[in-house]
């Protein structure tokens, strides 16, 4: 993901990283690009990824990427 938004946002893209609290604490995730929101749970990230967004990528994950792929689509 962070290529992806790397790119996105050196290209003039506007980038919202949306994470939960838990791993933004834990130290989880790379550097930021753009802005990040931290949100208390995952289920709150999803609907903040539908309030702020135009479009969705699916890259290579786990079970969390398919759960969050099957409540966009539905």
């Amino acid at each position: 993901m962070g290529y992806v938004s790397t790119a996105a946002h050196m290209g003039g893209s506007q980038v919202l990283g949306i994470i939960p609290t838990a791993l933004a604490e834990g130290n989880f995730i790379g550097k930021t690009v753009g802005e990040e929101l931290q949100v208390p749970t995952t289920q709150d990230r999803i609907s903040k990824m539908l309030e702020n967004s135009d479009a969705f990528i699916a890259l290579q994950g786990g079970i969390g990427t398919l759960e969050e792929i099957f409540q966009i689509a539905s």
